[in-house]
């Protein structure tokens, strides 16, 4: 699943060629509609597919900005202003073109689910493989709750202090660290492949519970963290199954991954282990990590 630093390079690389444009009409796909009628909400959530499309017909793009490991597209029309925000799920991928034909890997192309017509005649394109992503269509963040519980961004200045009071709760405390690291309500954008980095190059075993880590050991595992997302944002994110930026480019973060995906520690060279935490497969090292 895309974490921040896949979800910031779309947005870096989407803002500049999306923003200012105005949306003529949308097409969403026959799986979609079909998923609708039968009473799944299928990528589109919170309208039906001809209401999420009529309301959009007009709209300017103002901005692409990113929250968490959300992506809100601002629109204007007149004196109304709407909210589009996307998630990308497991799969998800967008990109700017002239033709559906331009967009590199078949793979997307097979996989279309919306497609923005723009009244310049280009084309802004949703693909997702596997359809958990979605598409939800708001007059702001407050008509969908779920997104005003988001903790702080981890590169806002309380972000730090906000996850060390978050992990004195008791109902944190006692977790471990790996869920609390995962936990979008506790540090925004943070998954599986960066909480994984971050606590290896930390030592710190991910089953630990929160409340076995002094303050300064948080204090430095939060700083940990932010470092690796930031080292990923900037080799555009890890590539490790299907994100791609706008134009189809992988990341490099997963050349640079010391844990995440390996068989061998490479600080001292024994075989890693794996443990189920949040549902999640969590690598380490067993010797390194304690």
């Amino acid at each position: 699943m895309p974490e921040l630093p896949e979800v910031e390079g779309v947005v870096r690389s989407l803002a500049p060629v999306a923003s200012g444009r105005t949306i003529s009409d949308v097409i969403v796909s026959e799986t979609v509609i079909a998923s609708k009628a039968a009473g799944k909400e299928a990528i589109v959530k919170g309208h039906s597919v001809d209401r999420f499309s009529a309301e959009l017909a007009g709209y300017t793009i103002e901005a692409v900005t990113r929250r968490s490991k959300y992506i809100y597209f601002h629109l204007f029309k007149d004196d109304t202003c709407r909210l589009l925000v996307s998630h990308l799920g497991m799969t998800g991928a967008w990109f700017v073109v002239n033709a559906i034909t331009e967009i590199r890997e078949q793979k997307f192309r097979n996989h279309i689910h919306a497609i923005f017509h723009l009244e310049d005649g280009g084309l802004l394109v949703y693909s997702d493989i596997r359809r958990f992503g979605e598409l939800r269509l708001l007059t702001c963040e407050q008509d969908h709750p779920p997104l005003t519980l988001m903790a702080p961004e981890p590169f806002d200045a309380d972000a730090e202090e906000f996850f060390i009071e978050k992990t004195k709760q008791d109902k944190y405390a006692k977790k471990p660290i790996k869920e609390v690291i995962m936990d979008g309500q506790i540090i925004s954008g943070c998954g599986n492949i960066y909480a994984t980095e971050a606590l290896f190059r930390m030592r710190i075993h991910p089953n630990r519970s929160a409340g076995r880590i002094s303050r300064e050991r948080k204090q430095q595992l939060f700083r940990e963290i932010v470092t690796v997302l930031d080292e990923s944002i900037q080799a555009g994110g890890s590539s490790i199954s299907d994100y791609r930026n706008i134009n189809g480019e992988a990341g490099s973060m997963q050349n640079r991954l010391q844990m995440y995906g390996h068989k061998v520690c490479p600080r001292c060279g024994a075989e890693t282990a794996t443990i189920q935490i949040a549902n999640r497969t969590s690598t380490y090292c067993k010797k390194c990590q304690h």
